[in-house]
Formats: C-alpha cells, sequence, structure tokens
C-alpha cells in the first residue's frame, strides 16, 4: 500500500494533524492529482467550526492545482500528465439552478475539501469530501481543467477565489464607467475584485480597509483611478458617528453605483450601502452578521439593490482562465504567503490573525 502525507481534521477544533494515510485509488471516472500547491482561506477553520464539514476525520483544502498522475479507466485519458486545477463545486448537474450557472446554489451543493451547503442528498459529497492538503487528491475528472501555459500552480489553486470576484462583478452589474467601493479591500477577495474590476467595467475604485499601510500597496494594483478609506483614521466612534458614509460620501458626492463587500463583521456593511447612488447594488460576500438597518420602503425609495453571493461557477473560473490565457490577467503578484504542508497549522493561525498583510496564501505540498 503506498502511503502519502496530509493534513486531516479529526473534530471542529484543534490543529490539523499531519498524517501518513493511503493514496486514494480513482475509480473509472476520476483522475488522482499530484498536489503542487493548495490553496488556504479563513473560512476554513470557520466552517470546521460551525460543522459544516460533514465528514471527519477529512482532508481540508478546497483549492487544487497539481499534475494527473492516474486516470481511471472511464475518464479521458488525455489528461495524464496535464497541468490542472480543480473545480470544487460538487453538485448534481441536472437542477434548475445547475442548468442555470447557479450551481452553488444546488440542494446537493458541497465542495471537495470544504463544507457542505446544500440540504439535499449528497453522494458526491461523501465520495469527494477529501481536499488538497496532502500529497495527492482524488477527484471526477469532469471537475479538473488544464492550466493555460505560463500560470503557475500557486496562481491556478487560487482561481476559485478569482472565480468568486468575478462572480461578484457579475452580480454588481455596473455602468460603463461606474465608481465601485470595495471593503475588507486588503484581503484574498479585496486584491482579487482591484485586479478583475476593469475587465468588468468600473472605472473608478474606493478601496476601503483597516489601515492606510495595508491599503496603499493594494492601490498600486489597480490599473483604475483608486482612492482609499483607512477605518483607522475615522475614529474610534466611527461606527457609531456613521464616518464610513460620510467619508465615501465626499469622495463620490453622487454616490457609488455598486458596493463589493467582503466585511465579515460591524456596521460598514450598513454604512457602505448608505454611500451607494440611487439605483445602485451592494453585493455581500464577508459572511456578516449584523443587522442592516433599513427597511424595506428605503429599499424601495432608493432603488437599492442587495445581493448575496456564496460562491462562484464553473462559467466564472472559466472566465478567469481565458484572461490568463490571454494575458490580460496577471495574478501570481496576488501570491504573498507559500508554505510547507508541514506548517499547515502555523498558516492557517496567521490567516486568521491577520498580523501581517496575507493577499493570498497557498500550500505546496
Amino acid at each position: 500500500m503506498t502511503l502519502m502525507l496530509a493534513a486531516r481534521a479529526h473534530g471542529r477544533t484543534g490543529p490539523l494533524r499531519l498524517e501518513k494515510v493511503p493514496v486514494p485509488a480513482p475509480g473509472p471516472d476520476d483522475v488522482l492529482v499530484k498536489v503542487a500547491a493548495a490553496g488556504l482561506a479563513p473560512s476554513l477553520t470557520k466552517l470546521l467550526a460551525r460543522g459544516s464539514f460533514r465528514h471527519l476525520p477529512t482532508v481540508p483544502g478546497h483549492e487544487i492545482a497539481g499534475t494527473v498522475a492516474e486516470v481511471g479507466a472511464a475518464a479521458d485519458a488525455a489528461l495524464l500528465g496535464a497541468r490542472v486545477r480543480v473545480h470544487a463545486v460538487l453538485a448534481c448537474r441536472t437542477c434548475r439552478f445547475c442548468r442555470t450557472d447557479r450551481e452553488q446554489m444546488c440542494r446537493s451543493a458541497a465542495m471537495i475539501g470544504h463544507g457542505a451547503h446544500g440540504d439535499g442528498a449528497m453522494p458526491l459529497y461523501e465520495r469527494y469530501h477529501d481536499g488538497g492538503l496532502a500529497e495527492y487528491a482524488r477527484v471526477p475528472s469532469w471537475l479538473v481543467d488544464v492550466l493555460p501555459d505560463g500560470v503557475g500552480f500557486d496562481v491556478g489553486a487560487k482561481v476559485h477565489d478569482l472565480g468568486n470576484a468575478v462572480r461578484a462583478l457579475r452580480c454588481a452589474d455596473l455602468p460603463p464607467g461606474g465608481t465601485l467601493v470595495v471593503t475588507a479591500a486588503t484581503g484574498t477577495m479585496g486584491t482579487a475584485t482591484v485586479r478583475l474590476a476593469p475587465f468588468f467595467g468600473a472605472g473608478r475604485l474606493v478601496l476601503v480597509g483597516r489601515s492606510a499601510e495595508r491599503l496603499a500597496p493594494v492601490r498600486a494594483l489597480s490599473t483604475l483611478p483608486a482612492e482609499t478609506v483607512a477605518l483607522e483614521e475615522l475614529g474610534r466612534d466611527w461606527e457609531s458617528a456613521h464616518a464610513l458614509t460620510a467619508r465615501l460620501r465626499a469622495l463620490v458626492p453622487d454616490g457609488a453605483d455598486a458596493v463589493l463587500d467582503f466585511l465579515p463583521h460591524g456596521a460598514g456593511t450598513a454604512q457602505a450601502l448608505a454611500a451607494l447612488a440611487p439605483g445602485g447594488t451592494l453585493v455581500h460576500m464577508g459572511g456578516n452578521r449584523t443587522p442592516l438597518p433599513y427597511s424595506a420602503r428605503d429599499l424601495q425609495h432608493h432603488c437599492w439593490r442587495v445581493a448575496g453571493t456564496r460562491g462562484c461557477t464553473r462559467r466564472d473560473t472559466g472566465a478567469v482562465l481565458d484572461l490568463l490565457a490571454s494575458g490580460a490577467l496577471e495574478a501570481s503578484d496576488l501570491v504573498t504567503h507559500r508554505y510547507a504542508l508541514a506548517d499547515v497549522n502555523d498558516a492557517l493561525t496567521a490567516l486568521d490573525r491577520r498580523g501581517e498583510p496575507i493577499w493570498m496564501a497557498v500550500v505546496r505540498p
């Protein structure tokens, strides 16, 4: 029996355990990927604590890139040896959501190496719940995408997060040359949005983050005119004083056309919403549980749209791969942190504490 090193979660809390486990055997429709890079996201530990990982012990890691080492009997033999990334969303592929580019809303929706989101039967998740924080990962052959020439494994692993930004930008439905506010702009999703915004109608950015020091290099990423708002400079009472709305209104007196909101908590989401122009859209992807202090009449009066999105689709990641292949999109500079598999728990702690700026992080098994 051939063994591999894997980082496994045995419970909702506690560190991942580095263990020697059997290399998974691919079934007829599977491929076995030798993992070269596995992306990390702060949501891993949060969803694990909430019980979203329904099969324990398990190997987390939903962002996978590597080389196909073995191909199942019914899979495309041409994939053997290919450099690929894995689309992690598991869904039924036949329901109305799956047929209309909304597979993350399927009742069977779950993710390889991540949590389950649907409330229906999940036979695929039962088989493919182990992810990429290991030397090898077994995945369905229909969920691998061949990486374009010149696109490295680190970027390949983070195509999923870039796809999430594409989905959020599509939901924003910006008018050509529109002004876009991006909150929590110094994290993974913020930096991905800054790099992708020019392809989705944005003409101007306003970037919101905790500190001017962290915002400066993110602003430098933008090819569009960009201004920054540092929350630390708004005063300690900025939430009760509605100072974020006031600053955004000072920068954009007529209101922003859209807000992409990645804030995980606090009043910033509501205050960014209040800075929208009539007919503007707030797209939320931060998991903020703070209630919005607005009535349905307020939304009606301002003609505001509020949209939630919890992930990307194959169409979204396909758009990212097309941009990367054409050379129009460069993303390698967004990967700021790389870790060995043995250091995965240190990496997750660093992501959670954010003591230093981390845009995108990967593990290299």
